[in-house]
């Protein structure tokens, strides 16, 4: 599988409105249990991605790692993003199985 498929999946994810993006927002939405799955973008900062990580490890969020901030947000009708969080989990599966296939992303 390529990785514009799993890109894809991730834009069809934000149009059918189960995605949240941006670092605050991501966060947010995995303290208050909604996120399913986080991605980062390879080129996130230090300190945003220990932020994120440690939030995802806490509330027990899967993150993954991949793509480059343009990518994740031109996936999604966005500007750059460093963050995006799946809050459906048919949705995070596919992107999970999207990921395994490409051999990429795992962090936890």
């Amino acid at each position: 599988m390529r990785r514009d498929v799993t890109l894809s999946r991730l834009g069809l994810a934000m149009r059918a409105g189960k995605v949240i993006s941006g670092e605050d927002a991501v966060v947010g939405a995995v303290r208050s249990g909604k996120a399913r799955l986080v991605i980062v973008s390879e080129d996130i900062s230090e300190n945003t991605y220990k932020k994120i990580r440690e939030k995802c490890a806490f509330y027990g969020v899967q993150l993954l790692q991949g793509y480059s901030r343009w990518e994740l947000g031109h996936s999604i009708g966005k500007p750059e993003r460093v963050a995006v969080a799946v809050t459906d989990d048919n949705f995070a599966n596919l992107i999970r199985k999207g990921f395994a296939e490409i051999g990429g992303g795992g962090t936890d």
